[in-house]
This record gives C-alpha cells, sequence and structure tokens, in this order.
C-alpha cells in the first residue's frame, strides 16, 4: 500500500486534490507496489491515477502535468525487507539491548539500496525483483558481496539458501544494471583464495562493477567471534597488498582503481593513507573508504576562513583510531585561529576496545573524558556518533548530554563547520573572555 504522508502546500500534488491520508493504488492501470513504483510511473507528464481519499472515496485523476511541475508529496515509509542471513560478523548480531530502536532493524532491501546507497546481499531478491531492478533502471547498486563462490558465501552468510551471486550480478549487469561491491574480510573464511576469485569474478563483470571496497572484519565484544583483539598488522598487510596489486592492474587496462581498502585496513597496517587524488570522486566513503583523506583535505581548504580565538581552550574528543592522525591536524587548525586544541581520546566503552571508530561512541565515552573538566571554552565531539534526531547509539540524546558540562559542547564532521560558524561559536567565545 502507498499512502501520502504529506502534501507539500503550493505544488501540483496539491493542486490536484492529493491530501495527507491519501492511498495511492495504481498508475495508468498499475497497481503501487512501493515509493519506486509511484516515483517511476509517475514520471511522465501525463499519466492517470486511481486513488482512494480519506473518506472512503475512490477517484481516477487524468494528469497532465506542466513540464517541470514537483508533485511536492511525501509518502509513507515502505515496509523494509528484512535480512534473512546471519552472518557471523553482522553488525546487529553483536549488539546488546538498550540501543537506539532503529539499530535492531536487520534491513536487506534492494530498494534503500538504489535510494540511499545501503548495502544489500540481494540474497532475498526474486524473480520479479530482477525484472524490477531492470526495468526501472535501479542503477548503481550497493551490493554486500563479501564472497563469490558459493560455498564459501553460504558459509559468510550463514545461509544454505543463499543464490549464487554471479549469476544475480550476471543477469543484472546485462541488463544495464552497475554496481559497488563491498567485501568484509573475515580471515580463514573469505581471504586468500576465496578473495582472488571473488576479485575475478567481479572483475569479469566489465564495467557493471565500478567500485569494490575491502574491509577487515570488525565485531563487537557481544560478538562469540571477539577475541579481544582487531586483526592483526601481518594479516591486514597481506589484505592491503592484494588491494595494490589489483588497483595496478586496473590502473593500467582500466584507468582507475577500481578495488579500495578501508581506511581501517590502512590504519591496522600502519600505513601511510593515499591522497585526495587516489579516491577519485570517493565512490565509498560512506563505507569508510578515504574518509579520513576528505576530512584533510575539508581541513586544508577550510582554514581560511576561520576567526582568530586567541588563548581560547577547545577539546577535541576522538576514539582510539583517528588519535595518531590528530596532531597536526590540530596543530593546524592552532595556527589558523590562535586557539590551544586539546586532544582526548577515549575507548569505546559500550563495544569494547576493537571497536575503534570515533562514529560508534556512546554518550558514556564523552562523559568519561570531558567530566570535571572546566578549563575548555569548547568540545568538539564526532558528528557521526549522533543520528540525523540528535541520538546517540545508546540511545542518549545529544542535548542533554551537553546540558551536563559548563562550556558549549559541538557535534562536527571536519572542524570547520563549527568553528567558521560566526556569531554562533567564535563571538560566544570572544564573549566569554
Amino acid at each position: 500500500m502507498v499512502r501520502v504522508a504529506a502534501v507539500e502546500a503550493g505544488q501540483f500534488g496539491a493542486s490536484l486534490g492529493i491530501v495527507r491520508g491519501t492511498e495511492l493504488r495504481a498508475v495508468n492501470g498499475r497497481v503501487l507496489d512501493d515509493f519506486l513504483d509511484w516515483e517511476f510511473l509517475t514520471a511522465d507528464e501525463q499519466f492517470s491515477v486511481d486513488v482512494r481519499q480519506p473518506d472512503g472515496s475512490e477517484l481516477t485523476w487524468h494528469v497532465v502535468r506542466p513540464e517541470g511541475a514537483m508533485m511536492g508529496i511525501e509518502l509513507e515509509p515502505p515496509t523494509i525487507r528484512r535480512c534473512a542471513n546471519r552472518c557471523e560478523f553482522c553488525f546487529i548480531e553483536g549488539l546488546p539491548k538498550g540501543l537506539r530502536k532503529q539499530l535492531y532493524i536487520r534491513d536487506d532491501d534492494y530498494r534503500l539500496s538504489f535510494a540511499y546507497g545501503n548495502f544489500a546481499t540481494l540474497s532475498n531478491v526474486k524473480e520479479r525483483d530482477i525484472a524490477r531492478i531492470i526495468e526501472y533502471r535501479l542503477s548503481p547498486l550497493y551490493v554486500s558481496v563479501h564472497a563469490t563462490p558459493w560455498e564459501a558465501r553460504k558459509v559468510l552468510l550463514n545461509n544454505p539458501r543463499v543464490p549464487n551471486i554471479v549469476e544475480q550480478l550476471t543477469r543484472l549487469a546485462a541488463g544495464g544494471i552497475q554496481f559497488h561491491g563491498q567485501m568484509v574480510v573475515v580471515p580463514g573464511v573469505n581471504d586468500g583464495a576465496v578473495l582472488e576469485a571473488s576479485l575475478t569474478d567481479l572483475w569479469n563483470l566489465g564495467d557493471a562493477v565500478i567500485s569494490v571496497a575491502l574491509v577487515p572484519v570488525g565485531v563487537t565484544q557481544f560478538s562469540h567471534l571477539y577475541t579481544g583483539e582487531s586483526m592483526g598488522r601481518d594479516s591486514s598487510r597481506a589484505l592491503l597488498e592484494i588491494v595494490r596489486r589489483w588497483e595496478r592492474r586496473a590502473l593500467a587496462e582500466r584507468g582507475d582503481r577500481w578495488v579500495y581498502g578501508s581506511d581501517e585496513l590502512y590504519l591496522l597496517s600502519e600505513a601511510e593513507l593515499p591522497d585526495v587524488e587516489h579516491y577519485g570522486d570517493f565512490p565509498q566513503i560512506e563505507n569508510g573508504v578515504g574518509a579520513v583523506t576528505s576530512l584533510r583535505s575539508r581541513l586544508a581548504d577550510g582554514l581560511v576562513r576561520l576567526p582568530r580565538l586567541d588563548g581560547k581552550r577547545i577539546a577535541v574528543v576522538t576514539g582510539t583510531s583517528m588519535a595518531p592522525l590528530m596532531p597536526p591536524l590540530l596543530a593546524s587548525l592552532t595556527e589558523a585561529t590562535g586557539a590551544y586544541f586539546e586532544l582526548l581520546v577515549t575507548e569505546n566503552s559500550l563495544f569494547g576496545p576493537t571497536t575503534t571508530t570515533a562514529g560508534l561512541l556512546v554518550s558514556d565515552d564523552f562523559r568519561r573524558v570531558l567530566a570535571g573538566r572546566t578549563d575548555f571554552d569548547l568540545a568538539l565531539i564526532p558528528a557521526e556518533s549522533i543520528n540525523e534526531n540528535g541520538v546517540f547509539l545508546d540511545d542518549t540524546s545529544f542535548i542533554a548530554l551537553r546540558e551536563e558540562f559548563p562550556f558549549p559542547v559541538f557535534p562536527s564532521y571536519d572542524f570547520i563547520d563549527v568553528l567558521e560558524a560566526e556569531p554562533a561559536v567564535g563571538s560566544s567565545l570572544r564573549s566569554a573572555a
């Protein structure tokens, strides 16, 4: 069922008489299943739509939409397709109770892969779905491949009924669909020969596979795979060498790198992170590929926009993986602003010491390093640790946490976004002098 959640005043949808609660039933006689049907079937300037109004009346509108006119309709969220796999390394499998409710939703939905860049395994995709993906040109998709050899993939996804991913991708590629792929590498399961076979299979799909990311497995202390240690340096370096070898081949034969190691892989390998040119248009930055390099670039570009904050003391809180990379960044901020930046490094108290990314820190982690401090004029915490509703993973409100401290606390993506915000930050700090 497709139902209207809101209608923007003054847009074309409102002029038709569509209101909140209107059920959109069919377009040109074709029954609507979800938002994809609505978006694609109403792309033309002329179409008919069958609706049921909130009062129960059923109508058919013959629509002639002016060129460029927006419908201005927000639909109720679709029912999310749930994941039928039980991957040993699944983040959700390693969650304790009491966190944000949305974290426990095990989505595996190709529609969200197209619309939002969510990774999906395609393990629940049926024949009708494949035909629909090709018809609507849902490209590119973001696919959790993990392994192409069928038996290895069954083990990784812990699902003996998982379909053959090579057959699926081959069929979709023939229909003009492209993909970004990821492989979470579990030592002894999908590294070595399995990894080489997987990269070869994806390479043989040609231009259909735009990029591939290799991500070292990470588990929380709640997972039965937890050992108390991250992937070792030697294993990480061996994996990074595979990335570099395939990069060289891709550059020579196709003109781009094609396969990328995640930032975490470089950090575990104690290798220098690549420069901006390495990542091109950063095809998998949301997957932790090139995020640190992007941060460095944004900071370097934004320094000239920063106000002088001479003598101010600013706390910067981060996780353990970013800690070694922060001193030169903070030094550049000090030079540009005159402020003193103190780095506060905190371990993840919820997921354990092997979970080192700053985006997974929870409210207690920030309390632990900021509580009792009265010598700061400002504190910056990673914006990635808070969702769009301003809530940490442990279901604590950022606003509630901020009120615990005697100084302003701001979530920041790159320092610049907060420090250049005159007068909200700069003038308030100066007024505290």
